[in-house]
């Protein structure tokens, strides 16, 4: 069975969805250009997503740098690598699409790199906002590039940071084979 519960964030409606077992599956920017429908079998109840709303409401007041919350994002193997080393680049930082590739051990990944962020289920949680172009541009977001200028300024502000656009995290640890 899977649960939903739509919060109100200062980057828009959010829509959290998760399942039986507490992992959260999903969110959703519902003020983006596609906000999505919810599926009439499932089931409206904030209760199982209380924690996530406490720890985004968090994020934004500049009080967490990180999410420690059961996830369950659905995907193939070489997605969830990926999504897993969008979680290791730290608050405040980025990489361009090349240096994630390079740090999962495929640097001839760019573009299929690209392809996973951009399926990542689990935006801000999953910190995708954080992979910008190789020339330090701002590049797609399911959320819309505002709201990612809007998430990396938040971090910026909270860390100091001159401008993390340009500051690439070259320290992703690396799978072990």
């Amino acid at each position: 069975m899977m649960y939903w519960h739509e919060i109100d964030s200062p980057v828009g409606k959010l829509l959290l969805a998760g399942d039986a077992a507490g992992g959260l599956t999903l969110v959703h920017f519902q003020s983006g250009r596609r906000p999505r429908s919810v599926p009439a079998d499932w089931v409206a109840d904030p209760a199982p997503f209380a924690p996530a709303i406490a720890q985004l409401r968090e994020y934004f007041a500049g009080r967490r740098r990180a999410f420690d919350l059961p996830l369950a994002p659905r995907g193939t193997p070489f997605q969830r690598t990926v999504w897993d080393a969008l979680t290791r680049i730290p608050y405040g930082k980025t990489v361009s699409y090349g240096e994630l590739a390079r740090g999962i051990g495929r640097p001839q990944a760019s573009r299929a790199v690209g392809l996973a962020n951009g399926a990542n289920p689990l935006p801000i949680l999953v910190p995708c906002h954080r992979v910008i172009g190789a020339d330090g541009s701002l590049t797609g977001f399911g959320g819309g590039l505002e709201v990612k200028r809007r998430l990396l300024a938040l971090e910026r502000a909270q860390t100091g940071a001159s401008d993390c656009f340009h500051g690439f995290a070259t320290d992703l640890p690396r799978p072990t084979p």
